[in-house]
């Protein structure tokens, strides 16, 4: 089980970073309207076919999302239903309870 728990855990870790890049490697929105007005046709269609590179980045980003989120989901489960990690406060003492002044009359809102 342990093995298991590591591996969920690795493929977190490289979905959480695959989640990062890929956001950053993407372009703004307001990006493409800038792009119209300069010369020439971008070296994305080559590339990328006539879609561009939003739409290969985009799914490409759903699907790292998708499996960051299901391996959140199944580390949750894993560790809410061990018997380790449930936190125990049975042993813990309190402290003395904060005196605290009593508040100062209120004035009768005469101004000296």
């Amino acid at each position: 089980m342990e093995a298991f728990k590591t591996l969920i855990m690795i493929l977190n870790g490289f979905a959480g970073l695959a989640i990062i890049l890929l956001v950053l490697m993407q372009h703004g929105k307001g990006a493409d309207a800038g792009a119209s007005f300069a010369s020439g046709s971008g070296s994305a269609q080559g590339v990328f076919g006539s879609a561009g590179s939003g739409n290969f980045l985009s799914r490409s980003t759903y699907i790292a999302a998708t499996v960051f989120f299901a391996t959140c989901l199944a580390l949750t489960y894993i560790y809410s239903h061990s018997g380790k990690g449930k936190l125990d406060f049975s042993n813990v003492q309190q402290s003395a309870p904060v005196k605290t002044q009593p508040a100062a009359p209120a004035g009768n809102g005469e101004v000296k």
